[in-house]
């Protein structure tokens, strides 16, 4: 039966919310972006940076998000429209929703892109490809997969289609049977190439690296880089959680659940670090790998242990699923709302919006090859799109969120949605109103250069 407020799909309990939350959060942002992103941003000044973005903006932000979906238990858009009429708001305030599925869309055209390239390696770590290569022979093989188009939508085909053959079977059906299983064993497997990395000479090298900060990198740039990470990695104004909000059973606590899900986010982020900088380090490669870090670091270390073919197999497959539960998330508010305002079935919602995704994707295909000499400002298509995403449409969508369960939704109603203690409110209540507002909006304005 439909729900009298709207979807009918639930979670099942409170357990796979988190792990679904956890799973969208946890993806290739940890263990592919931030790597690199800390490598150019001077390590521990961004590590500090953005656990500072995480505790006072992101978070709140977070709470906030799947208060409006539980609450409204509908779409984005329409969620976030059910609490401005209940505050007695005239604006319209459902193009709010709307920006945060955009902005997920249009992140998830490129994720789509890098998965694939995980994909492939799952294939040629199997097959022994990286068995006596050095650092140079890995870099290069990474170049030439890159530098073919067509391998490249090959790979970026299959990860969409696999993502949209579980979005297709709902929240019960395909979401949970993804993460319930392997969202934990890939924090298995990064415990265990952390025992790895210890044998290396350079663990403490890589953990100096991450937890020192260098006040000489503490720039505009790497806060807006820091602040754009954080927004990403959580799913942050995307209308991810507002979505999976709309599915929480009721009685879950939306603060525990949101604290839950931002601390194994992080784990995981700095376990990546941990993983990879030593690896870094110990192969004498630069930090300014940028997108492709991942896939010139960890072949070496296959390429070294014994069994590494069937364990880099392993770690790809797993990092591919990680990557499958935030894709999965990064759609489903766009297939929400096709099903629920358009009337469309789930099928046909997946796999025409998945089209025009996959579709849009090419563009990033084809700017680490065949558009790789066009570029607008310095920054290729792919370069555009993360900017665009990560370092604008995030912050501001983020900041639009603070705005209006601070300042336009009533305090009471927060309140008996959150259903936490006096103390907690508060805290949440002057960050969402007051902290989370200003500060993203004056980092902002000062890495524009508006300050």
């Amino acid at each position: 039966m439909q729900d009298r407020r709207g979807t009918r799909q639930r979670w099942s309990s409170s357990l796979m919310f988190v792990l679904a939350a956890t799973g969208s959060a946890v993806g290739l942002g940890n263990i592919w972006k931030f790597p690199y992103l800390a490598g150019k941003h001077g390590g521990g000044t961004f590590v500090l940076i953005y656990l500072a973005c995480l505790l006072l903006l992101c978070i709140p932000i977070m709470v906030a998000e799947i208060l409006i979906g539980r609450h409204g238990r509908r779409n984005p858009p329409v969620s976030v429209d059910i609490l401005a009429r209940q505050a007695g708001s005239r604006l319209s305030w459902r193009w709010l929703g709307m920006a945060g599925m955009v902005a997920g869309f249009l992140i998830l055209s490129y994720y789509s892109v890098i998965a694939g390239w995980t994909l492939f390696y799952i294939f040629e770590m199997a097959m022994g490809v990286f068995g006596g290569f050095d650092a140079l022979e890995v870099e290069r093989f990474f170049a030439e997969f890159i530098a073919s188009p067509w391998q490249q939508i090959v790979w970026h085909s299959l990860f969409m289609t696999a993502t949209l053959v579980i979005v297709a079977r709902g929240v019960q059906g395909g979401l949970e049977k993804a993460v319930e299983l392997l969202t934990p064993a890939l924090f298995l497997i990064l415990l265990i190439l952390i025992g790895y990395v210890l044998g290396t000479g350079e663990f403490m090298h890589g953990v100096a690296f991450l937890f020192t900060p260098d006040a000489s990198k503490f720039t505009a740039e790497t806060v807006l880089a820091a602040m754009g990470h954080a927004f990403f990695s959580l799913s942050i104004a995307m209308g991810v959680m507002m979505v999976y909000g709309a599915y929480l059973p009721d009685g879950v606590s939306i603060v525990k659940a949101s604290l839950i899900v931002a601390g194994a986010d992080t784990v995981v982020a700095i376990m990546a670090g941990l993983v990879i900088f030593p690896l870094v380090f110990s192969n004498h490669l630069p930090l300014t790998f940028g997108p492709g870090l991942i896939f010139k670091t960890l072949p070496l270390t296959f390429a070294q242990m014994p069994g590494g073919t069937l364990f880099g197999g392993l770690f790809f497959v797993l990092l591919t699923i990680a990557a499958l539960s935030s894709s999965i998330s990064l759609i489903e508010p766009t297939v929400a709302w096709l099903v629920e305002e358009m009337g469309w079935t789930r099928g046909a919602a997946c796999w025409s919006s998945g089209g025009v995704c996959w579709f849009l994707g090419l563009g990033t295909v084809f700017s680490f090859n065949a558009w790789r000499g066009f570029t607008l400002l310095d920054r290729t298509f792919f370069q555009w799109l993360d900017f665009l995403t990560s370092n604008l449409l995030l912050p501001l969508s983020g900041f639009v969120v603070a705005v209006f369960m601070g300042w336009v939704v009533r305090p009471e109603l927060s309140r008996s949605v959150l259903n936490c203690g006096d103390a907690v409110f508060a805290a949440w209540w002057i960050s969402i109103r007051f902290v989370a507002p200003g500060a993203v909006m004056l980092i902002f304005m000062q890495a524009m250069g508006l300050l």
